[in-house]
């Protein structure tokens, strides 16, 4: 039984980014299905797949450039299950220069760290993607 979901979640798809591998498969959970619609919308992924059989299963396709290099080069977590760190909109900053993104759990939903700063809203600060 996996405790940090989220976690599992990025370090799956760095892992699969590293190898060159296109898809991942992951058990499903509503709140990672949230965290993939935000990185599809960022790029990072093409396509979420939910089966509906017996077991309920998670199955993201990487983004990949022309050269057939993945998008997603690195992530790192911020937040962790033993240590909760929380940033208002003025401190959620730039990733890499603007090439990569923070992603943050807000009352709005998942956000990025440019969507959060454009509506003023903070959030606890999941983690950096680039």
């Amino acid at each position: 039984m996996v405790t940090d979901r989220v976690g599992d979640f990025i370090i799956r798809l760095k892992n699969a980014a590293m190898i060159g591998k296109r898809e991942v498969v992951l058990p499903y959970s509503a709140y990672i299905v949230a965290i993939a619609k935000k990185l599809k919308e960022l790029g990072f992924l093409t396509e979420i797949k939910v089966s509906d059989d017996e077991h309920k299963t998670l199955k993201v396709m990487l983004a990949f450039n022309e050269k057939g290099e993945s998008k997603l080069r690195g992530v790192r977590r911020v937040s962790k299950p033993g240590r909760r760190l929380y940033a208002g909109h003025t401190h959620a900053h730039t990733v890499k220069g603007g090439t990569g993104a923070r992603i943050l759990s807000s009352s709005s939903g998942i956000i990025s760290d440019s969507e959060a700063r454009k509506n003023r809203i903070g959030g606890e600060e999941l983690f950096e993607i680039w």
